[in-house]
Protein backbone atom coordinates (compact mmCIF):
# COMPACT_ATOMS: atom_id res chain seq x y z
CA UNK A 1 0.00 0.00 0.00
CA UNK A 2 1.47 3.39 -0.83
CA UNK A 3 2.30 5.71 2.14
CA UNK A 4 0.31 8.45 2.93
CA UNK A 5 2.74 10.49 4.69
CA UNK A 6 3.78 13.82 3.50
CA UNK A 7 6.90 12.93 1.48
CA UNK A 8 9.59 15.08 2.65
CA UNK A 9 9.52 12.61 5.74
CA UNK A 10 11.09 10.04 3.69
CA UNK A 11 12.20 12.00 0.80
CA UNK A 12 16.00 11.93 -0.61
CA UNK A 13 17.26 15.39 -1.89
CA UNK A 14 19.88 16.27 -4.04
CA UNK A 15 21.71 19.60 -3.71
CA UNK A 16 22.48 20.89 -6.50
CA UNK A 17 24.87 23.52 -6.17
CA UNK A 18 23.91 25.61 -9.30
CA UNK A 19 27.12 27.32 -10.25
CA UNK A 20 29.25 24.41 -10.41
CA UNK A 21 26.41 21.50 -11.73
CA UNK A 22 26.38 21.70 -15.35
CA UNK A 23 26.47 24.69 -17.92
CA UNK A 24 24.51 25.22 -20.92
CA UNK A 25 25.62 28.18 -22.25
CA UNK A 26 29.81 27.47 -22.28
CA UNK A 27 30.14 30.56 -20.12
CA UNK A 28 31.69 28.16 -17.57
CA UNK A 29 29.16 28.86 -14.76
CA UNK A 30 26.04 26.31 -14.10
CA UNK A 31 23.17 27.60 -14.79
CA UNK A 32 19.17 26.83 -14.80
CA UNK A 33 19.21 25.36 -18.45
CA UNK A 34 22.09 23.10 -17.11
CA UNK A 35 20.08 21.78 -14.70
CA UNK A 36 17.24 20.89 -17.06
CA UNK A 37 19.37 19.00 -19.44
CA UNK A 38 20.60 16.62 -16.49
CA UNK A 39 16.87 16.03 -15.20
CA UNK A 40 16.95 12.88 -16.70
CA UNK A 41 20.01 11.78 -14.76
CA UNK A 42 18.46 13.01 -11.57
CA UNK A 43 15.65 10.54 -12.28
CA UNK A 44 17.77 7.84 -13.01
CA UNK A 45 19.83 8.13 -9.80
CA UNK A 46 16.71 7.97 -8.20
CA UNK A 47 16.18 11.31 -6.30
CA UNK A 48 12.94 12.51 -5.03
CA UNK A 49 13.72 16.32 -5.03
CA UNK A 50 16.58 18.79 -5.59
CA UNK A 51 17.69 21.73 -3.54
CA UNK A 52 18.97 24.60 -5.51
CA UNK A 53 21.10 27.09 -4.12
CA UNK A 54 20.57 31.04 -4.38
CA UNK A 55 19.38 31.70 -8.17
CA UNK A 56 18.14 34.78 -7.22
CA UNK A 57 19.48 38.34 -8.84
CA UNK A 58 23.11 38.99 -6.67
CA UNK A 59 26.24 40.64 -7.33
CA UNK A 60 27.90 37.29 -6.20
CA UNK A 61 30.09 38.95 -3.25
CA UNK A 62 29.02 35.42 -1.64
CA UNK A 63 28.10 33.00 -4.92
CA UNK A 64 24.36 34.01 -4.30
CA UNK A 65 24.06 34.54 -0.62
CA UNK A 66 24.08 38.07 -1.04
CA UNK A 67 20.58 38.91 -2.58
CA UNK A 68 19.70 42.17 -4.45
CA UNK A 69 16.38 40.91 -5.67
CA UNK A 70 14.51 37.86 -4.53
CA UNK A 71 12.22 38.15 -7.20
CA UNK A 72 14.21 37.79 -10.30
CA UNK A 73 16.54 35.49 -11.41
CA UNK A 74 20.43 36.75 -11.70
CA UNK A 75 20.82 36.43 -15.52
CA UNK A 76 23.79 34.21 -14.64
CA UNK A 77 21.36 31.56 -14.34
CA UNK A 78 18.50 32.66 -16.80
CA UNK A 79 15.18 34.12 -16.15
CA UNK A 80 12.22 33.69 -14.17
CA UNK A 81 10.67 31.98 -17.13
CA UNK A 82 13.39 29.79 -17.35
CA UNK A 83 12.90 28.75 -13.87
CA UNK A 84 8.77 28.49 -14.19
CA UNK A 85 9.88 25.94 -16.83
CA UNK A 86 12.55 23.85 -14.73
CA UNK A 87 10.19 23.23 -11.85
CA UNK A 88 7.17 22.12 -14.48
CA UNK A 89 10.00 20.01 -16.19
CA UNK A 90 10.76 18.30 -12.72
CA UNK A 91 7.08 17.61 -11.72
CA UNK A 92 6.74 15.99 -14.90
CA UNK A 93 10.10 13.57 -13.90
CA UNK A 94 8.22 13.18 -10.14
CA UNK A 95 10.95 15.61 -9.12
CA UNK A 96 9.98 18.48 -6.49
CA UNK A 97 11.85 21.38 -6.27
CA UNK A 98 13.22 23.64 -3.15
CA UNK A 99 15.03 26.21 -3.69
CA UNK A 100 17.12 28.18 -1.17
CA UNK A 101 15.61 31.29 0.86
CA UNK A 102 17.97 33.71 2.45
CA UNK A 103 16.37 35.66 5.23
CA UNK A 104 19.28 36.37 7.61
CA UNK A 105 20.88 39.03 5.54
CA UNK A 106 20.49 41.04 1.94
CA UNK A 107 23.02 42.28 -0.45
CA UNK A 108 24.45 45.49 -0.40
CA UNK A 109 23.26 46.33 -3.74
CA UNK A 110 19.29 45.34 -2.26
CA UNK A 111 16.86 48.61 -2.75
CA UNK A 112 15.95 48.46 0.80
CA UNK A 113 19.97 49.08 1.48
CA UNK A 114 20.67 51.67 -0.99
CA UNK A 115 17.40 53.54 0.41
CA UNK A 116 19.32 53.07 4.08
CA UNK A 117 22.17 54.83 3.01
CA UNK A 118 20.68 57.55 1.37
CA UNK A 119 18.50 58.59 3.92
CA UNK A 120 21.05 58.71 6.17
CA UNK A 121 21.15 58.69 10.20
CA UNK A 122 18.05 58.49 12.08
CA UNK A 123 15.39 57.59 9.26
CA UNK A 124 12.60 54.93 8.92
CA UNK A 125 14.68 52.96 5.89
CA UNK A 126 17.48 52.41 7.89
CA UNK A 127 15.21 50.51 10.71
CA UNK A 128 14.92 47.56 8.19
CA UNK A 129 18.74 46.68 8.94
CA UNK A 130 20.64 47.41 12.05
CA UNK A 131 22.56 50.42 12.29
CA UNK A 132 23.84 51.57 15.27
CA UNK A 133 26.57 54.58 16.84
CA UNK A 134 29.76 53.64 17.56
CA UNK A 135 31.49 52.85 20.85
CA UNK A 136 34.78 55.33 22.09
CA UNK A 137 36.03 58.42 21.19
CA UNK A 138 33.59 59.76 18.44
CA UNK A 139 31.86 56.88 17.79
CA UNK A 140 35.37 54.88 16.19
CA UNK A 141 35.00 51.19 17.58
CA UNK A 142 32.42 48.94 16.49
CA UNK A 143 29.12 48.82 18.87
CA UNK A 144 29.82 45.47 19.90
CA UNK A 145 32.69 42.73 19.98
CA UNK A 146 30.83 40.69 17.70
CA UNK A 147 32.91 38.65 14.65
CA UNK A 148 31.20 38.01 11.12
CA UNK A 149 31.70 34.27 10.39
CA UNK A 150 34.06 34.88 7.12
CA UNK A 151 36.68 36.35 9.83
CA UNK A 152 36.85 40.60 10.86
CA UNK A 153 34.35 42.40 12.75
CA UNK A 154 31.51 42.26 11.72
CA UNK A 155 30.35 45.94 11.68
CA UNK A 156 31.23 48.00 8.84
CA UNK A 157 31.10 51.99 9.37
CA UNK A 158 29.97 54.48 6.99
CA UNK A 159 30.88 58.05 6.24
CA UNK A 160 27.95 59.22 8.23
CA UNK A 161 29.36 57.81 11.37
CA UNK A 162 27.23 55.07 11.71
CA UNK A 163 28.38 51.60 11.86
CA UNK A 164 26.07 48.51 10.48
CA UNK A 165 25.87 45.02 11.41
CA UNK A 166 26.90 41.75 9.24
CA UNK A 167 27.42 38.39 10.63
CA UNK A 168 28.89 37.33 7.04
CA UNK A 169 31.03 39.31 4.31
CA UNK A 170 30.44 43.60 4.66
CA UNK A 171 28.30 43.32 1.39
CA UNK A 172 25.52 41.03 3.41
CA UNK A 173 24.00 43.83 5.87
CA UNK A 174 21.74 42.07 7.95
CA UNK A 175 18.10 42.24 8.59
CA UNK A 176 16.25 43.84 11.69
CA UNK A 177 13.76 40.73 12.08
CA UNK A 178 11.69 43.44 14.79
CA UNK A 179 10.74 45.83 11.70
CA UNK A 180 6.89 44.34 10.39
CA UNK A 181 8.42 45.21 6.65
CA UNK A 182 10.90 42.68 7.11
CA UNK A 183 8.07 39.97 7.93
CA UNK A 184 5.64 41.30 5.72
CA UNK A 185 8.05 41.14 2.46
CA UNK A 186 9.59 38.10 3.00
CA UNK A 187 5.81 36.59 3.42
CA UNK A 188 5.52 37.48 -0.20
CA UNK A 189 8.76 36.66 -1.37
CA UNK A 190 7.57 32.96 -0.25
CA UNK A 191 4.05 33.46 -1.98
CA UNK A 192 5.65 34.61 -4.92
CA UNK A 193 7.88 31.20 -5.44
CA UNK A 194 5.16 29.18 -3.83
CA UNK A 195 2.35 30.65 -6.89
CA UNK A 196 5.25 29.33 -9.32
CA UNK A 197 5.39 25.99 -8.26
CA UNK A 198 8.10 25.34 -5.95
CA UNK A 199 7.66 22.36 -3.45
CA UNK A 200 9.18 24.25 -0.46
CA UNK A 201 13.05 26.27 0.66
CA UNK A 202 15.52 25.61 2.47
CA UNK A 203 16.05 28.38 4.73
CA UNK A 204 19.94 29.92 5.01
CA UNK A 205 21.27 30.85 8.46
CA UNK A 206 17.65 30.08 10.21
CA UNK A 207 19.01 30.00 13.66
CA UNK A 208 20.38 33.53 13.25
CA UNK A 209 17.37 36.22 11.91
CA UNK A 210 16.94 37.52 15.47
CA UNK A 211 19.79 39.10 17.66
CA UNK A 212 19.39 40.23 21.20
CA UNK A 213 17.60 44.23 21.27
CA UNK A 214 20.38 45.31 23.51
CA UNK A 215 23.21 44.07 21.46
CA UNK A 216 25.29 42.87 24.22
CA UNK A 217 28.97 41.43 23.79
CA UNK A 218 29.49 37.80 22.87
CA UNK A 219 29.24 35.59 26.26
CA UNK A 220 32.83 33.79 27.14
CA UNK A 221 33.01 30.56 24.98
CA UNK A 222 35.81 29.42 23.02
CA UNK A 223 37.46 32.78 22.11
CA UNK A 224 36.08 34.44 20.47
CA UNK A 225 33.16 32.41 19.49
CA UNK A 226 32.97 33.26 15.94
CA UNK A 227 30.69 30.56 14.99
CA UNK A 228 28.49 29.86 18.51
CA UNK A 229 26.27 27.15 17.54
CA UNK A 230 28.07 27.38 13.86
CA UNK A 231 29.91 24.89 15.80
CA UNK A 232 28.26 21.52 18.12
CA UNK A 233 30.19 19.71 20.28
CA UNK A 234 31.37 16.07 18.94
CA UNK A 235 29.55 13.79 20.88
CA UNK A 236 32.63 12.03 21.85
CA UNK A 237 33.37 15.29 24.02
CA UNK A 238 33.10 14.65 27.98
CA UNK A 239 31.66 17.61 28.93
CA UNK A 240 27.84 17.66 28.73
CA UNK A 241 26.35 19.35 26.18
CA UNK A 242 24.52 22.62 27.54
CA UNK A 243 23.12 25.40 25.58
CA UNK A 244 24.71 28.96 26.15
CA UNK A 245 22.17 32.24 25.63
CA UNK A 246 24.05 33.87 22.76
CA UNK A 247 22.78 37.03 21.62
CA UNK A 248 22.40 36.54 17.46
CA UNK A 249 22.44 32.43 17.49
CA UNK A 250 19.15 30.03 18.02
CA UNK A 251 17.25 33.00 20.02
CA UNK A 252 14.13 31.46 21.43
CA UNK A 253 12.08 34.41 19.25
CA UNK A 254 13.49 33.06 16.42
CA UNK A 255 10.49 30.94 16.11
CA UNK A 256 7.81 33.03 15.65
CA UNK A 257 9.21 33.91 12.01
CA UNK A 258 8.50 30.53 11.22
CA UNK A 259 5.31 29.81 12.46
CA UNK A 260 4.14 32.00 10.54
CA UNK A 261 5.82 30.86 7.69
CA UNK A 262 4.40 27.45 8.38
CA UNK A 263 0.61 29.43 8.20
CA UNK A 264 1.67 30.61 4.53
CA UNK A 265 3.18 27.29 3.40
CA UNK A 266 -0.29 26.04 4.51
CA UNK A 267 -2.00 28.10 2.24
CA UNK A 268 -0.79 26.16 -0.35
CA UNK A 269 -1.26 22.50 -1.79
CA UNK A 270 0.91 19.47 -1.79
CA UNK A 271 2.44 19.05 1.36
CA UNK A 272 5.07 22.15 0.51
CA UNK A 273 7.84 22.21 2.97
CA UNK A 274 10.88 24.02 4.69
CA UNK A 275 14.40 22.70 5.87
CA UNK A 276 16.21 24.63 8.17
CA UNK A 277 19.87 24.92 7.70
CA UNK A 278 19.91 25.63 11.75
CA UNK A 279 23.15 25.11 13.97
CA UNK A 280 22.33 24.35 17.55
CA UNK A 281 24.75 23.43 20.17
CA UNK A 282 22.06 21.21 21.75
CA UNK A 283 19.65 18.35 20.17
CA UNK A 284 16.58 19.37 22.41
CA UNK A 285 17.37 23.42 20.72
CA UNK A 286 17.31 22.18 17.05
CA UNK A 287 14.14 20.36 18.10
CA UNK A 288 12.57 23.44 18.25
CA UNK A 289 12.92 23.99 14.99
CA UNK A 290 10.60 21.47 13.51
CA UNK A 291 7.71 21.55 16.36
CA UNK A 292 4.43 20.77 14.60
CA UNK A 293 3.47 24.02 14.31
CA UNK A 294 7.15 25.19 13.03
CA UNK A 295 9.11 24.08 10.51
CA UNK A 296 9.02 20.57 8.57
CA UNK A 297 12.34 19.28 9.00
CA UNK A 298 16.06 20.69 10.01
CA UNK A 299 19.41 19.35 8.92
CA UNK A 300 21.09 16.90 11.10
CA UNK A 301 24.67 18.79 11.08
CA UNK A 302 25.65 16.78 14.33
CA UNK A 303 25.90 13.57 12.06
CA UNK A 304 27.96 15.23 9.46
CA UNK A 305 30.27 16.44 12.05
CA UNK A 306 30.94 12.89 14.15
CA UNK A 307 34.31 11.29 14.00
CA UNK A 308 34.24 7.98 12.06
CA UNK A 309 33.46 6.13 15.26
CA UNK A 310 30.42 3.77 16.17
CA UNK A 311 30.37 5.18 19.50
CA UNK A 312 29.79 8.87 18.47
CA UNK A 313 27.57 7.83 15.71
CA UNK A 314 25.27 5.85 17.80
CA UNK A 315 25.59 8.66 20.07
CA UNK A 316 24.05 10.76 17.64
CA UNK A 317 21.70 8.82 15.94
CA UNK A 318 19.93 8.01 19.03
CA UNK A 319 20.01 11.33 20.22
CA UNK A 320 18.91 13.28 17.23
CA UNK A 321 16.08 10.10 17.17
CA UNK A 322 15.19 10.69 20.67
CA UNK A 323 14.86 14.46 20.49
CA UNK A 324 12.90 14.57 16.54
CA UNK A 325 10.84 11.65 17.69
CA UNK A 326 9.38 14.07 20.98
CA UNK A 327 8.14 16.67 18.51
CA UNK A 328 6.95 14.15 15.62
CA UNK A 329 9.31 15.10 13.21
CA UNK A 330 11.45 13.16 11.29
CA UNK A 331 15.54 13.23 11.00
CA UNK A 332 16.99 14.50 7.98
CA UNK A 333 20.86 13.04 7.83
CA UNK A 334 23.32 15.05 5.53
CA UNK A 335 27.17 13.94 5.17
CA UNK A 336 28.47 16.79 2.77
CA UNK A 337 27.60 20.42 1.23
CA UNK A 338 28.75 23.49 0.07
CA UNK A 339 30.45 24.85 3.02
CA UNK A 340 32.10 21.62 4.41
CA UNK A 341 35.44 19.37 3.44
CA UNK A 342 33.81 16.71 1.12
CA UNK A 343 33.26 13.53 2.92
CA UNK A 344 35.88 11.03 1.69
CA UNK A 345 38.54 13.95 1.97
CA UNK A 346 37.00 14.02 5.68
CA UNK A 347 37.37 10.07 6.49
CA UNK A 348 40.80 9.86 4.96
CA UNK A 349 42.26 11.57 7.61
CA UNK A 350 42.35 12.98 10.94
CA UNK A 351 40.27 15.93 11.42
CA UNK A 352 40.22 18.36 14.81
CA UNK A 353 37.24 20.55 15.27
CA UNK A 354 37.86 24.01 15.20
CA UNK A 355 35.97 26.55 17.34
CA UNK A 356 37.74 29.69 15.83
CA UNK A 357 37.79 29.64 12.04
CA UNK A 358 34.75 28.31 9.40
CA UNK A 359 35.79 25.75 8.68
CA UNK A 360 33.97 22.59 11.05
CA UNK A 361 37.13 21.06 9.98
CA UNK A 362 40.86 21.46 10.12
CA UNK A 363 42.40 18.74 8.35
CA UNK A 364 45.55 16.91 10.33
CA UNK A 365 48.35 15.36 8.13
CA UNK A 366 47.88 13.76 4.76
CA UNK A 367 44.54 12.48 3.27
CA UNK A 368 44.45 8.37 2.57
CA UNK A 369 41.92 9.14 0.04
CA UNK A 370 41.51 5.56 -0.85
CA UNK A 371 40.22 5.07 3.17
CA UNK A 372 38.50 8.24 2.79
CA UNK A 373 36.62 6.83 -0.05
CA UNK A 374 36.02 3.36 1.63
CA UNK A 375 34.82 4.89 4.47
CA UNK A 376 32.53 7.11 2.40
CA UNK A 377 30.66 4.14 0.50
CA UNK A 378 29.98 2.55 3.96
CA UNK A 379 28.57 6.11 5.32
CA UNK A 380 26.23 6.36 2.30
CA UNK A 381 24.32 2.80 3.14
CA UNK A 382 24.44 3.72 6.74
CA UNK A 383 22.52 7.38 6.28
CA UNK A 384 20.15 5.86 3.63
CA UNK A 385 19.35 2.81 5.77
CA UNK A 386 18.36 5.26 8.82
CA UNK A 387 15.21 6.65 9.58
CA UNK A 388 13.59 9.77 8.03
CA UNK A 389 15.39 11.98 4.77
CA UNK A 390 18.31 12.65 3.68
CA UNK A 391 20.59 15.16 1.30
CA UNK A 392 22.90 14.51 -1.37
CA UNK A 393 25.66 16.94 -2.36
CA UNK A 394 26.14 16.94 -5.84
CA UNK A 395 29.13 15.21 -6.67
CA UNK A 396 28.80 12.92 -3.14
CA UNK A 397 27.48 9.86 -5.67
CA UNK A 398 30.76 10.37 -7.62
CA UNK A 399 33.02 10.21 -4.73
CA UNK A 400 34.52 13.72 -5.77
CA UNK A 401 37.06 14.30 -3.00
CA UNK A 402 37.62 17.74 -1.70
CA UNK A 403 39.91 19.55 -4.23
CA UNK A 404 42.78 21.04 -1.31
CA UNK A 405 45.46 22.64 -4.11
CA UNK A 406 43.61 24.90 -5.96
CA UNK A 407 45.83 28.00 -6.89
CA UNK A 408 45.68 30.70 -4.83
CA UNK A 409 44.78 32.70 -7.80
CA UNK A 410 41.19 31.05 -8.62
CA UNK A 411 40.14 31.02 -4.77
CA UNK A 412 36.72 33.17 -4.85
CA UNK A 413 35.32 32.37 -1.24
CA UNK A 414 35.12 35.74 0.92
CA UNK A 415 36.60 33.67 3.94
CA UNK A 416 39.79 33.42 1.65
CA UNK A 417 39.90 37.55 1.81
CA UNK A 418 38.25 38.03 4.94
CA UNK A 419 40.90 35.50 6.78
CA UNK A 420 43.57 37.38 5.37
CA UNK A 421 44.85 34.44 2.92
CA UNK A 422 45.15 32.06 6.05
CA UNK A 423 42.14 30.55 5.52
CA UNK A 424 41.18 28.76 2.22
CA UNK A 425 37.60 28.57 2.31
CA UNK A 426 34.98 26.60 0.77
CA UNK A 427 35.77 26.77 -2.97
CA UNK A 428 37.82 22.81 -2.80
CA UNK A 429 33.75 21.53 -2.23
CA UNK A 430 32.24 23.78 -4.96
CA UNK A 431 34.44 22.82 -7.94
CA UNK A 432 32.33 21.75 -11.22
CA UNK A 433 31.35 18.25 -11.34
CA UNK A 434 32.66 16.10 -14.15
CA UNK A 435 30.10 14.44 -16.55
CA UNK A 436 31.82 13.13 -19.08
CA UNK A 437 35.14 12.78 -21.25
CA UNK A 438 39.23 12.65 -20.78
CA UNK A 439 39.91 16.12 -20.31
CA UNK A 440 38.39 18.87 -18.75
CA UNK A 441 35.98 20.32 -18.30
CA UNK A 442 34.66 17.00 -18.44
CA UNK A 443 31.15 17.64 -20.26
CA UNK A 444 30.47 20.33 -17.66
CA UNK A 445 30.18 22.98 -20.17
CA UNK A 446 29.51 22.50 -24.24
CA UNK A 447 32.11 21.32 -26.25
CA UNK A 448 34.06 23.66 -27.86
CA UNK A 449 33.10 26.05 -25.27
CA UNK A 450 35.69 28.85 -24.96
CA UNK A 451 34.84 29.71 -21.76
CA UNK A 452 36.78 27.38 -19.06
CA UNK A 453 34.86 26.36 -15.75
CA UNK A 454 35.15 28.96 -12.79
CA UNK A 455 37.14 26.55 -10.74
CA UNK A 456 39.61 24.28 -12.45
CA UNK A 457 38.75 20.58 -12.36
CA UNK A 458 41.56 18.22 -11.17
CA UNK A 459 43.27 16.10 -14.22
CA UNK A 460 41.89 12.62 -12.12
CA UNK A 461 38.45 13.31 -11.98
CA UNK A 462 38.24 11.77 -15.72
CA UNK A 463 37.75 8.64 -13.84
CA UNK A 464 35.14 10.07 -11.31
CA UNK A 465 32.75 11.29 -14.43
CA UNK A 466 29.33 9.65 -14.51
CA UNK A 467 30.13 8.31 -18.03
CA UNK A 468 33.00 6.73 -16.95
CA UNK A 469 31.30 5.62 -13.28
CA UNK A 470 28.31 4.56 -15.39
CA UNK A 471 27.55 0.60 -15.50
CA UNK A 472 30.51 -0.22 -13.31
CA UNK A 473 29.19 -1.93 -10.70
CA UNK A 474 32.27 -1.67 -8.54
CA UNK A 475 31.64 2.27 -9.03
CA UNK A 476 30.44 4.92 -6.38
CA UNK A 477 27.53 5.92 -8.55
CA UNK A 478 25.95 2.47 -8.98
CA UNK A 479 26.65 1.98 -5.38
CA UNK A 480 24.40 4.94 -5.01
CA UNK A 481 22.20 4.34 -7.80
CA UNK A 482 21.59 0.36 -6.51
CA UNK A 483 20.77 2.02 -2.68
CA UNK A 484 18.19 4.48 -3.85
CA UNK A 485 16.71 1.66 -5.62
CA UNK A 486 16.49 -0.60 -2.86
CA UNK A 487 15.31 2.69 -0.37
CA UNK A 488 11.94 2.96 -2.53
CA UNK A 489 11.18 -0.59 -2.95
CA UNK A 490 12.17 -1.74 0.71
CA UNK A 491 8.91 -1.37 3.10
CA UNK A 492 11.29 -1.19 6.03
CA UNK A 493 13.28 2.22 4.74
CA UNK A 494 12.67 5.79 4.66
CA UNK A 495 10.73 6.85 7.67
CA UNK A 496 9.93 5.15 11.01
CA UNK A 497 12.06 3.48 13.80
CA UNK A 498 14.88 1.48 14.49
CA UNK A 499 16.51 -0.97 16.78
CA UNK A 500 19.80 -1.70 17.48
CA UNK A 501 21.18 -5.18 17.59
CA UNK A 502 23.60 -6.69 19.89
CA UNK A 503 27.06 -6.09 18.17
CA UNK A 504 30.90 -6.41 18.57
CA UNK A 505 32.82 -3.40 19.95
CA UNK A 506 33.42 -0.69 17.16
CA UNK A 507 30.42 -2.25 15.18
CA UNK A 508 26.96 -0.55 14.62
CA UNK A 509 24.05 -3.08 13.66
CA UNK A 510 20.44 -1.77 13.59
CA UNK A 511 17.46 -3.51 11.94
CA UNK A 512 13.99 -1.57 10.48
CA UNK A 513 10.57 -3.40 9.84
CA UNK A 514 10.14 -5.55 8.30
CA UNK A 515 12.97 -7.80 7.16
CA UNK A 516 16.12 -5.63 7.04
CA UNK A 517 19.32 -5.30 8.73
CA UNK A 518 22.46 -2.70 8.11
CA UNK A 519 25.54 -3.46 9.76
CA UNK A 520 28.67 -1.03 9.61
CA UNK A 521 32.27 -2.06 10.29
CA UNK A 522 34.06 0.42 12.02
CA UNK A 523 36.68 -1.75 14.16
CA UNK A 524 39.90 -2.14 12.56
CA UNK A 525 38.85 -6.43 12.65
CA UNK A 526 36.70 -7.91 9.81
CA UNK A 527 33.09 -9.04 12.19
CA UNK A 528 30.85 -12.22 11.20
CA UNK A 529 27.90 -10.96 9.21
CA UNK A 530 24.39 -11.73 11.78
CA UNK A 531 22.39 -14.24 10.15
CA UNK A 532 20.77 -13.20 7.18
CA UNK A 533 18.57 -14.48 3.97
CA UNK A 534 20.53 -12.74 1.76
CA UNK A 535 23.05 -9.58 1.23
CA UNK A 536 21.16 -7.10 -0.67
CA UNK A 537 23.36 -4.46 -0.87
CA UNK A 538 27.39 -4.12 0.80
CA UNK A 539 29.79 -1.08 0.19
CA UNK A 540 32.28 -3.37 -0.98
CA UNK A 541 33.07 -7.37 -1.34
CA UNK A 542 31.97 -9.98 1.54
CA UNK A 543 34.02 -12.96 1.35
CA UNK A 544 33.18 -15.92 3.82
CA UNK A 545 30.50 -14.13 5.34
CA UNK A 546 32.91 -11.66 6.96
CA UNK A 547 32.30 -8.14 6.52
CA UNK A 548 35.69 -5.87 6.35
CA UNK A 549 36.76 -2.84 8.38
CA UNK A 550 35.26 0.14 7.15
CA UNK A 551 32.82 -1.65 5.02
CA UNK A 552 28.35 -1.50 5.55
CA UNK A 553 26.08 -4.43 3.88
CA UNK A 554 22.49 -4.38 3.80
CA UNK A 555 20.65 -7.47 4.56
CA UNK A 556 17.31 -9.14 4.12
CA UNK A 557 16.45 -10.96 7.31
Amino acid sequence: MPSTAPWWRSAVIYQVYIRSFADANGDGVGDIAGIRSKLPYLKSLGIDAIWINPWYKSPMADHGYDVADYRAIDPLFGTVTEAEELIAEAHRHAIRVIPDIVPNHTSDQHAWFQAALAAGPGSPERERYIFRPGRGTDGAEPPNDWVSCFGGPAWTRLPDGEWYLHLFAPQQPDLNWEHPDVHAEFESILRFWFSRGVDGFRIDVAHGLVKHPELPDLPSRHEPAVLGPLAPREPSDTAPRQHIDHPHWDREEVHDIYRAWRRVADEFPGDRSFVAEAWADTPERLAAYVRRDGLHTAFNFDFLMSSWSAKDLRAVIDDSLAMLGAVGAPATWVLSNHDVMRHPSRYGRRAVRQWTTNEPYRPEGPTDLELGTRRARAAALLMLALPGGAYIYQGEELGLPEVEDLPEHVLQDPVWERSGHTDRGRDGCRVPIPWSGDTAPYGFSPEGSPATPWLPQPAAWAELSVEAQTGDTTSMLELYRSALRLRREHPALGDGTLTWLDAPEGVLALARDPGFTCVVNLSPEACPLPAHTSVLLSSGPIDNGLLEPDQAAWLAV
